[in-house]
């Protein structure tokens, strides 16, 4: 991947456009006027609306980001190859894990809401639009201004905000570490940000799908 695709004032506007909108995000959630779960999702759009309008007024336009219109179904034929590849493992290491006497699944164990109806609100922010919002902050913006110091650093130091964004601290962060690692790697190798798009989707997804499983047999 070319570096220095990002420099220092859309790495800066970035963030600062991000924090401004969860600060908002979270002074509506206090006022409870509308669901958490909409609130959430309406914040990931408009994050992805002023990060996408900064690197196009400030920067070198949404192919620094490794996003075009034409690379997007290639991109995400190729996500479902890494997704392929990856749950292949991912399936492996739970078996060995569950043979050694460890429930692997505990991981990803998920709650979900309370409200039926929120439910499908639940699976399309947390399974599609937070993970573009994602991907195009940490992968096509940290990642990319970090890279310009190397792969290794960049993957450490997208990977380390990546962890703490989510703020999980009950428990050892495995998913978002893994996650962070593979989805800057398939960044890297395919500079297609549609790729990690694709894989984070897919993988929410398949969490969503088997953590809410557990919690329900436990129910």
């Amino acid at each position: 991947m070319e570096a220095e695709k990002i420099d220092i004032r859309i790495l800066l506007l970035s963030l600062a456009a991000v924090i401004l909108v969860e600060m908002g995000t979270r002074a509506l959630v206090s006022f409870d006027i509308a669901s958490p779960i909409a609130l959430t999702g309406a914040a990931r759009l408009i994050e992805i609306s002023l990060i996408l309008v900064i690197v196009i007024t400030w920067g070198k336009g949404i192919d620094s980001l490794g996003l075009s219109g034409a690379t997007i179904a290639s991109g995400f034929t190729r996500g479902l190859l890494w997704s392929t590849a990856f749950g292949v493992v991912a399936a492996a290491v739970f078996g060995i894990v569950y043979a050694a006497g460890a429930n692997p699944l505990e991981l990803i164990h998920t709650r979900l809401p309370e409200e039926h109806s929120e439910i499908i609100l639940f699976f399309l922010v947390g399974g599609v639009v937070a993970p573009v919002a994602e991907e195009i902050l940490f992968r096509g913006v940290i990642y990319g201004f970090f890279r310009r110091w190397g792969i290794v650093t960049a993957i450490i130091v997208s990977t380390i905000i990546f962890v703490l964004a989510h703020a999980i601290f009950s428990r050892i962060p495995v998913t978002q570490a893994v996650g962070g690692i593979l989805f800057a790697l398939a960044y890297e190798v395919e500079e297609n940000l549609i790729v990690p798009i694709t894989i984070h989707i897919l993988g929410n997804f398949a969490i969503f799908i088997l953590g809410s499983g557990i919690a329900l047999a436990c129910l």
